[in-house]
């Protein structure tokens, strides 16, 4: 298995799969998963005729579960310790939930101003921020936080199982097909990580602010979101931050969950290809 180390000891496990001299793809996984959960894009990708890379966030799947660092600046950290490793250049970043923080941020403080980026998609993305704020006035309070909280700490394995099987990917939804490969598969990947990371990663989820992150992105960015996303709910972010960027797109897909790059990946990876060969 590849890692790298980052300039403060954690080592991040990452793969890089196709042609090294074709343009980059970098995948940045939601919160509590890891890598795996683009595995249907990878595989698409790839066959396209891109390289394609993607890591596991400190604390998440295979990489270190150290004790400190979960939080919006680590992980945009690690991403670029990642892309300085590999020394990727004109890559596109895709980010989903937790993971499109990431790219926000990654991007405003390396990739701009290293010149590494070419586009940034953000897929039912947490961006600019999910908590009520007085500045924020439409976002959700935070009970809502401290359950997930209370949910973890109190029997993660159980919590693991309950949020696949219901909201994250609407199998709570009348007449919703319910794929218990993708439940259980979600369960895996969760499990796999640190409990302390998943339980502090809420906190960097949910209340950090980036809206200055999203004004900070230069290059072309498309938003796409579901609106019946009942993790992070589309007039809260997706609507809102393609307001902020620079050079922002706004995609929407009606019935459409916040786990759609699995459950629709057909769908959603024929418009990520048609955005990244534009």
């Amino acid at each position: 298995m590849a890692f790298v180390t980052t300039h403060d000891g954690v080592e991040i496990f990452y793969k890089d799969w196709g042609p090294k001299a074709a343009q980059p793809i970098v995948f940045h996984h939601g919160w509590p998963l890891s890598s795996d959960d683009w595995d249907m894009q990878m595989l698409f990708f790839v066959r396209e005729g891109f390289r394609v890379v993607a890591h596991d966030r400190r604390g998440h799947g295979r990489s270190a579960q150290v004790s400190e660092g979960h939080d919006m600046d680590h992980y945009a950290a690690d991403a670029a310790a990642i892309v300085q490793h590999l020394d990727l250049r004109n890559a596109i970043h895709i980010g989903h939930s937790t993971g499109g923080g990431e790219v926000a941020r990654y991007i405003a403080r390396y990739g701009d101003p290293e010149g590494r980026v070419a586009k940034a998609i953000l897929v039912s993305a947490v961006p600019p921020i999910m908590l009520k704020t007085d500045h924020h006035p439409g976002g959700l309070p935070i009970e809502v936080f401290e359950g997930l909280r209370q949910a973890l700490a109190a029997n993660r394995a159980q919590f693991f199982l309950d949020l696949p099987t219901g909201p994250f990917y609407g199998f709570n939804r009348d007449g919703a097909t319910v794929h218990q490969g993708v439940i259980q598969n979600w369960w895996r990947q969760g499990m796999m990580g640190s409990a302390k990371a998943h339980y502090e990663g809420i906190k960097a989820f949910s209340e950090t602010d980036q809206t200055e992150d999203l004004k900070a992105i230069s290059v072309p960015a498309l938003v796409l979101h579901g609106e019946d996303d009942q993790i992070v709910p589309i007039d809260n972010a997706g609507r809102l931050s393609v307001t902020l960027l620079q050079h922002g797109r706004l995609k929407t897909y009606p019935g459409f969950g916040h786990g759609m790059l699995t459950i629709n990946a057909d769908i959603l990876n024929r418009d990520l290809l048609a955005f990244v060969k534009e």
